[in-house]
């Protein structure tokens, strides 16, 4: 998998916000490892106003609980870096927001932090529209912190792009 450009993220997120549009849906985003990256991807675009709710940037274990949700049991047993984590995050996105749909991200963009069990760029992201049930995926990526990060914005937006 290439590496995505700003023009690229750019280009996703445009399409996707067409699509929110179109749909009448709004997005709330829920990120760690991205920091808000998402977030600033969507808003991007031009018209964003029309179908982007909000963005957390929860990357503390008392944000993710606090903004989010999560918890304590759940990071205390799963880590931050798991399936289970990533459905609250979303599903707590779509209860702290006026949105209808939703997407979160965490994992581990490096150069440290990863374990054998949790390498650098093991990231999960979830997906949620209000009312149904959280879907949520593993990725692997690989390449420095910039390089894992720019994945998991673009795999994070074709999976909203999925759901439309």
């Amino acid at each position: 998998m290439s590496i995505p450009t700003d023009g690229e993220l750019l280009q996703l997120a445009e399409t996707l916000g067409q699509q929110l549009l179109a749909a009448r849906d709004r997005l709330v985003t829920a990120e760690s490892c991205t920091g808000g990256w998402i977030a600033k991807a969507m808003t991007d675009a031009a018209g964003s106003s029309a179908w982007f709710d909000c963005g957390m940037a929860a990357y503390s274990y008392e944000a993710k609980q606090a903004l989010l949700g999560v918890r304590p049991q759940t990071l205390e047993q799963h880590g931050a870096v798991s399936r289970e984590t990533v459905i609250e995050m979303v599903s707590g996105a779509l209860s702290n927001s006026g949105a209808s749909i939703a997407v979160a991200v965490t994992g581990i963009a490096g150069p440290g932090g990863g374990s054998a069990d949790k390498p650098v760029g093991t990231v999960w992201i979830g997906w949620k529209r209000r009312g149904g049930y959280a879907n949520a995926q593993i990725f692997h990526f690989h390449g420095d912190r910039d390089a894992v990060r720019r994945q998991t914005v673009a795999a994070a937006l074709r999976g909203l792009g999925e759901m439309m």
